[in-house]
């Protein structure tokens, strides 16, 4: 394995065993099927090649992305053995060919939905999709030569996921799904940014553009429902209601800012027709956070007429259409999709960084587990039980 000083303060390599330019026997957590426990292996990680940056990895966190992937629930998207994680944070190692923005021991996030800077996308104003690197599910390889970074140690591949396999001592990703940070950010802390905090945060600034004193329901409060009530709450909402069916999820929510909790397994009237009850015709905004046809339509007729404002994060694994008639959009009603918040990753993320070191969105209310990398499947078990919004795994 190779040597390396870590801790949460920094890494360095000791300057008698430089790694640069060849390959990396390290340890990864490799998922050999659907639903099988991860297990820890010595695997081998290629250098990067041109545009490529391989990092080392000092923290990663779980997602339910990470999840769903692991257990195998879209058939479309398996490719085994594997690498999963995408949330977590590190140190480059070094860097490939033409990689001008970033160098050996810049702090860095991994992103799933990259920027290459150089798309029609990337250069529009009006979106934050990367026609080059953008979220991929079904990608499972590197985009210069279609080959994979890692390996077994008899040199049989190991695939890649969401542009990022975080699960792992060091990894390669694309140039593009890499963003530098402030050299003293604390790197356990910006983890929560390379997925779950981003994509809730940012759909309440970026995609909803919550304004001052308005009103917001927010339809599943796991990790990312409960990041829209953070970013809800520091645009100054006057009224957050949280829906979920777990009620231990209002005592959290209340840190996050809700302000009204509603448990849509308790009888009475339909969960629209209570929201606008309380709301006064309705909520100015609703966020559907679950992947759930039915609560998203419930979360769409919770909106005011005229001009609420519906987003989805949900992941919705159903071939099914959106439970909405057309006709239905003609009361003033909008709804649209959100990825990663709206943030453009590599231009938009540092400053986002920069505030929450500055407390205007508090990191530590999502961290809340923490275990050695070897316990990754006690990580899992926690989330899949629903005890932890995010469990950081140190490496």
């Amino acid at each position: 394995m190779a040597n390396h000083q870590n801790s949460a303060n920094g890494w360095s390599k000791p300057s008698d065993q430089r790694t640069t330019g060849k390959v990396i026997t390290c340890k990864a957590a490799v998922v050999w099927g659907p639903g099988q426990p991860f297990v820890m292996e010595q695997v081998q990680v290629d250098p990067p090649q041109k545009l490529e940056v391989r990092i080392k990895i000092l923290f990663t966190s779980i997602c339910h992305t990470d999840l769903s992937a692991w257990q195998g629930e879209n058939e479309a998207q398996r490719a085994f053995p594997r690498i999963l994680g995408h949330e977590a944070s590190g140190i480059v190692e070094s860097v490939g060919d033409g990689v001008k923005d970033m160098k050996e021991g810049d702090r860095v996030i991994p992103i799933f939905n990259g920027e290459c800077g150089d798309c029609k996308c990337c250069k529009s104003e009006k979106t934050n999709i990367c026609q080059n690197f953008g979220v991929n599910p079904f990608k499972k390889v590197m985009n210069n030569d279609g080959t994979s970074r890692f390996s077994t140690k008899d040199g049989k591949p190991i695939y890649h996921f969401l542009n990022t396999s975080t699960f792992s001592e060091y990894t390669v990703l694309e140039s593009a799904c890499v963003v530098k940070i402030d050299p003293e950010a604390p790197l356990k802390k910006m983890t929560m940014l390379s997925c779950g905090v981003s994509t809730g945060v940012g759909a309440a600034w970026n995609t909803a553009n919550v304004q001052a004193a308005s009103t917001v329901a927010i339809f599943g409060l796991g990790s990312v429902g409960l990041a829209v009530a953070e970013g809800a709450r520091a645009r100054g909402a006057s009224k957050i209601i949280g829906v979920d069916i777990n009620p231990n999820k209002f005592i959290k929510g209340q840190a996050m800012g809700v302000t009204d909790f509603i448990n849509p397994s308790e009888p009475g009237k339909p969960l629209h027709e209570r929201i606008r009850e309380i709301t006064d015709g309705g909520v100015d905004y609703s966020f559907e956070c679950i992947g759930n046809l039915d609560v998203l339509r419930e979360a769409f007729l919770s909106t005011h007429e005229g001009w609420g404002f519906t987003v989805v994060l949900g992941i919705h694994p159903t071939p099914k259409m959106l439970p909405l008639h057309p006709m239905e959009l003609f009361h003033g009603r909008g709804i649209i999709g959100s990825v990663f918040g709206g943030f453009k990753g590599k231009s938009q993320l540092p400053h986002f960084a920069q505030e929450c070191m500055h407390g205007v969105v508090d990191l530590d209310k999502f961290i809340t587990h923490e275990l050695p990398f070897e316990k990754i499947n006690d990580a899992f078990q926690l989330l899949i039980e629903g005890k932890s919004l995010r469990c950081v795994l140190q490496l």
